[in-house]
């Protein structure tokens, strides 16, 4: 009899506890989302970390009723816009902001500080294999024929970039798409770029149009880049073997693209190229195959960055196969943010999978049904940014 009381209360202490770890999974999972649309699930959600409110906002998407697409400010590869315009603009029923970039008054002010694509083309190319969100809304079977899916996939790897100019099976290696020229090197700009930039020195530009060289030339810059084309731009100082391989008249082909860095197979296959729609770098990896995997060494940012409490942006992939975007208020009184070592514990007990931070302080925001739901911490409101990720409701 008494063995049997002693198995009763151990089996009643498991189902109370069970019955507390249930009630405080639900309790954190649901945290009150309620449901917007078809498909997107939204909360709103204060926790007290280290004796400070801390105000969040959540979205939980389900990839087979809305569609994700990552979108530069003015539909262009620089620039900046706020998040709710590129939101309005694309008639997206809720954004957040995306990728890190350049926050100046240059020429340069939005160019994306990381990998950015959109559309199948590299606009940016990857820094220190830092990790990035990989969308693409089209049939695996028929990536590249661009043939819509019924769903969104989404993946977080960390990517690695190439882009090289071909001219009579010779290559010219490119360092750098879209961006500002440094001493010795070669830039691609897109038509996305419009012009290519100002120029006190001389540089040498190289244009390519339908596939060919159309001209070589010295400028200071502020040519029109070509809409069915290019325009390679190097310093005087540039790679010797240029004379060797472009010629005005020759045919050029321009070949860039991801790929993920493996360990040497039996194979021997070192790299798994990717073939996506849509690209945005972030840094750094916060959880990995459902465990806090925080990679700020690998992907050469600072410890300060990551225990900081900021106002943060992030997203996730869930263990029910949904996406979770959340944003995370601070600078102020009614949320003092949060380290990204807390932010990726919480995003676990949510039941994510794999995340990623995103640009965060002054840029954090989420824009829903027409409106911002969080509090930007900038004292101006709403910062411009370079790229958003978008939520689109499909069509039935």
């Amino acid at each position: 009899m008494k063995k049997y009381y002693e198995r009763s209360i151990r089996t009643k202490s498991r189902i109370v506890f069970l019955c507390v770890l249930w009630l405080s999974v639900v309790c954190i999972s649901a945290q009150d989302f309620k449901s917007v649309r078809d498909g997107i699930e939204y909360a709103e959600v204060t926790r007290t970390i280290d004796n400070q409110p801390v105000r969040m906002n959540l979205l939980r998407l389900d990839l087979k009723k809305v569609r994700l697409d990552v979108v530069h400010a003015m539909d262009a590869a620089i620039g900046t816009e706020t998040t709710s315009s590129i939101a309005k603009r694309h008639g997206a029923f809720a954004a957040i902001n995306a990728g890190f970039f350049r926050l100046d008054t240059s020429a340069f002010a939005g160019d994306p500080a990381g990998i950015f694509q959109v559309d199948g083309k590299l606009l940016s190319e990857a820094n220190n294999a830092r990790i990035a969100l990989l969308i693409n809304n089209s049939a695996e079977s028929c990536i590249k024929c661009r043939v819509p899916s019924k769903f969104t996939n989404v993946d977080i790897k960390h990517l690695k970039t190439f882009a090289e100019f071909w001219s009579d099976g010779r290559k010219l290696q490119i360092d750098g798409i879209d961006r500002q020229i440094k001493e010795s090197e070669v830039v691609l700009y897109t038509p996305e770029f419009g012009v290519t930039p100002a120029s006190e020195s001389k540089m040498v530009e190289v244009v390519i149009d339908n596939k060919r060289v159309q001209k070589i030339g010295e400028t200071n810059g502020s040519t029109k880049i070509p809409a069915t084309g290019y325009i390679l731009a190097m310093s005087r100082s540039g790679p010797q073997q240029m004379s060797s391989i472009i010629a005005v008249g020759k045919e050029a082909l321009i070949i860039s693209g991801s790929y993920i860095e493996k360990p040497e197979s039996s194979s021997g296959a070192r790299m798994a190229f990717t073939d996506v729609e849509d690209i945005v770098g972030g840094v750094p990896q916060l959880i990995k195959d459902s465990k806090i995997d925080i990679t700020w060494e690998m992907e050469k940012t600072t410890k300060s960055f990551v225990e900081t409490r900021h106002p943060r942006t992030a997203i996730a992939k869930l263990k029910d196969g949904k996406f979770l975007m959340i944003t995370v208020d601070g600078r102020s009184e009614s949320s003092g943010g949060i380290s990204l070592n807390d932010l990726a514990a919480y995003l676990l007990e949510l039941g994510a999978t794999d995340a990623m931070n995103l640009d965060g302080g002054g840029s954090t925001t989420m824009f829903l049904d027409g409106k911002i739901v969080n509090h930007p911490s900038d004292k101006e409101g709403e910062r411009k940014v370079s790229d958003a990720i978008l939520v689109t409701l499909r069509k039935k």
